[in-house]
């Protein structure tokens, strides 16, 4: 998939900076214990796949020193590239449809990637060709069809409606190839690649003012989508945003599945 066959959460838009920055408030304490838990250190070579912000790729900068390297990737690197320095080289790169950026890497991770990735099955036989023998492969995604409610408690009509709209938003994602039950399937799809050791958990934010600017991120970003295939009305829209500006409403995101384990050899 590259940024002109209509990717949903387009890196270049205003709002993508506020999305990676709640994403990085959310999830990067989770990551962080399980690569932490792999032994990081100084000389190791890691591949960071759809990089998309800066955050975990500056911490595995920081971990692994001027001895070691981070290839960062993604198909649009506009946030990466500028602030880019060693150990890190970025690279404009899909991992659903090229060969790996290179090969012998002590650590691959993807975050919130693969589930957007139209050929899944590929980018992760890629990922794991690309590792030593004895290297780790971390996968984190969503699964936001085990849990697709963004107000699980629907007691007004402010919860109703956000209901709704993340309704239309997951419409739009599965209308571009995203598979939206995947995270569940990384268990299975890890140890039927031959991995061992695969191991599994999940993190599920509940309400947190990083959730309610994601929320709001996502709306602004996907609005004109939402308005265009007929899933949403602008006044919805600016009620929604209104709404969630107001700060009324407890906000969630859809669990995200860590599976992990570890190449032969």
């Amino acid at each position: 998939m590259t940024p002109s066959d209509g990717y949903l959460l387009d890196n270049r838009q205003n709002e993508a900076a506020q999305r990676f920055g709640a994403f990085a408030a959310l999830f990067d304490p989770t990551t962080f214990r399980h690569i932490e838990a792999f032994g990081i250190g100084p000389g190791w070579r890691c591949w960071e796949v759809g990089a998309g912000g800066t955050s975990v790729v500056s911490w595995l900068a920081e971990k692994v020193g001027p001895a070691g390297k981070v290839v960062a990737t993604d198909i649009d690197t506009s946030r990466l590239a500028a602030d880019a320095r060693p150990p890190v080289e970025v690279r404009v790169h899909d991992v659903g449809a090229e060969e790996p950026p290179g090969e012998g890497f002590d650590l691959v991770h993807a975050r919130l990637v693969l589930v957007h990735v139209r050929d899944r099955e590929r980018a992760l036989r890629s990922m794991i060709r690309s590792l030593r023998p004895g290297g780790r492969l971390l996968v984190e995604d969503a699964d936001p069809a085990l849990q697709p409610l963004i107000c699980p408690d629907e007691c007004g009509p402010e919860q109703k409606l956000a209901n709704r709209l993340r309704q239309g938003f997951r419409r739009l994602l599965a209308d571009r190839g995203a598979d939206l039950s995947y995270g569940r399937k990384l268990l299975r799809l890890l140890r039927e690649a031959g991995l061992h050791g695969v191991e599994a958990d999940a993190f599920f934010p509940v309400t947190s003012p990083a959730c309610t600017a994601l929320e709001a991120a996502t709306v602004r970003q996907v609005r004109d989508r939402l308005v265009t295939a007929g899933l949403a009305t602008d006044e919805d829209i600016d009620q929604h945003l209104a709404n969630v500006e107001a700060g009324g409403m407890d906000l969630l995101t859809a669990p995200m599945i860590s599976a992990w384990g570890r190449k032969e050899g």
